[in-house]
């Protein structure tokens, strides 16, 4: 016969799956950091015991890693998938700018892993995320007519200006603009970087 205990063990893993937990993960890091994502604190946001994550995940690394992974799968998939479908090439990277500019919580997610460059499962992530925005950028700006050099250089300086974006307002702990303030600053990058 089964104890309660092994019941509720069970009810949390049909419940809670890895993605689960790797999202609660996600979550962690755009709240805290990357030092902050551990075991206990995620199963008492989750309501469950430390059970239900070793069902998933062998160490907190794995689950670290399995976070990881889904921010940059996500990026992949809902961001560079949906702009496939806009056929001029100036129109996808003003898509590509308004896109980006509507996803906080993947800027906020990756503020946080600038603040954690060294650690061994942020690195490779950060080094294939830049490589693959930049190499889309590239492309996308030869797509929009600049020669091969123009298009990589205007790639640095527009994923410069994102990243640069995010670092100040780090560094200077500012609060999230102003929605218009913040439309204005969108529309001028786009203005500036997108060849007409």
């Amino acid at each position: 016969m089964k104890t309660s205990a092994a019941k509720a063990s069970k009810g949390e893993r049909s419940r809670l799956s890895a993605e689960d937990w790797a999202e609660a993960a996600l979550d962690l890091i755009a709240e805290q950091g990357v030092a902050a994502v551990a075991v206990e604190p995620l199963a008492r946001r989750l309501g469950v015991t430390k059970g239900s994550f070793y069902w998933h995940f062998p160490s907190r690394d794995a689950l670290l890693q399995a976070a990881l992974e889904r921010w940059e799968a996500h990026e992949e998939q809902d961001v560079f998938g949906r702009l496939e479908a806009v056929p001029d090439p100036g129109e996808r990277l003003r898509a590509l700018f308004q896109m980006v500019a509507r996803e906080f919580r993947s800027h906020v997610v990756y503020s946080a892993l600038l603040k954690a460059p060294d650690h061994p499962a942020v690195q490779p992530v950060i080094g294939r995320v830049s490589q693959r925005r930049l190499d889309y950028l590239t492309a996308s700006f030869r797509q929009a007519g600049l020669a091969r050099t123009d298009a990589r250089h205007r790639a640095r300086l527009t994923y410069a200006a994102y990243v640069g974006f995010l670092q100040l307002n780090l560094q200077l702990h500012q609060a999230r603009m102003p929605q218009e303030e913040f439309d204005e600053y969108v529309e001028h990058l786009m203005d500036t970087l997108v060849p007409r």
